[in-house]
């Protein structure tokens, strides 16, 4: 049983979270956020979208995807406030930067947790009839699965970013590129849950 879950959690997590790698790598990348920001923000996103699940699982509670979309607008005020701070800090000198760096950790931590929510919406309807047709064992199986692969997640973003040839100009267009990704994520997850009308 125990292997069972572990095969189905394994390619459901990499499948549903295979746009987070890119998101990671962004975060990573930006000299602003400290890697235990990241990985604590990761984690404590993480751990809400399965918080979530879990309860949709138990009430047998079915959000309708134009809601749960709504969930877009967070990576997309995430990603115009990024490019609006890029655009203003582009005359600052390089020395300042070490200094930002962490200087707002709980913020930096919220969001990285907003947008791995938001990028994780979908993944609330996937896991929720998961773990509503699993027994206790096989959903705490699943979940510890989920939070191990997260932590490898992390490490490879992390190992990336750090890469000795491909390091170099992911830290220096990372960030850069970050804003833009999470603005195209944020439209990309408003569309597809078809959110727009409930903004309207």
């Amino acid at each position: 049983m125990s292997f069972s879950a572990i095969a189905l959690a394994l390619p459901l997590f990499a499948v549903t979270n295979i746009d987070d790698i890119f998101v990671l790598l962004g975060f990573f990348s930006d000299p602003r956020f400290r890697a235990r920001q990241i990985v604590v923000g990761q984690y404590l996103g993480m751990l809400t979208l399965i918080g979530v699940s879990l309860v949709a699982a138990l009430v047998s509670l079915v959000l309708p995807p134009q809601y749960v979309g709504l969930l877009g607008l967070a990576p997309l005020a995430i990603g115009l406030k990024k490019l609006y701070d890029l655009r203003n800090a582009s005359g600052d000198d390089d020395e300042d930067i070490p200094h930002k760096a962490g200087s707002s950790g709980i913020g930096n931590i919220l969001s990285v947790a907003a947008v791995t929510i938001a990028n994780g919406g979908d993944n609330i309807g996937v896991y929720a009839p998961l773990f509503a047709t699993r027994g206790t064992s096989a959903t705490g199986i699943i979940v510890i699965t989920f939070l191990a692969m997260t932590a490898i997640w992390c490490l490879f973003a992390f190992w990336l970013v750090n890469h000795r040839t491909i390091g170099a100009p992911i830290r220096k267009f990372g960030h850069i590129v970050l804003p833009f990704v999470l603005i195209a994520l944020g439209i990309l997850i408003l569309y597809e849950a078809g959110s727009f009308g409930l903004l309207i």
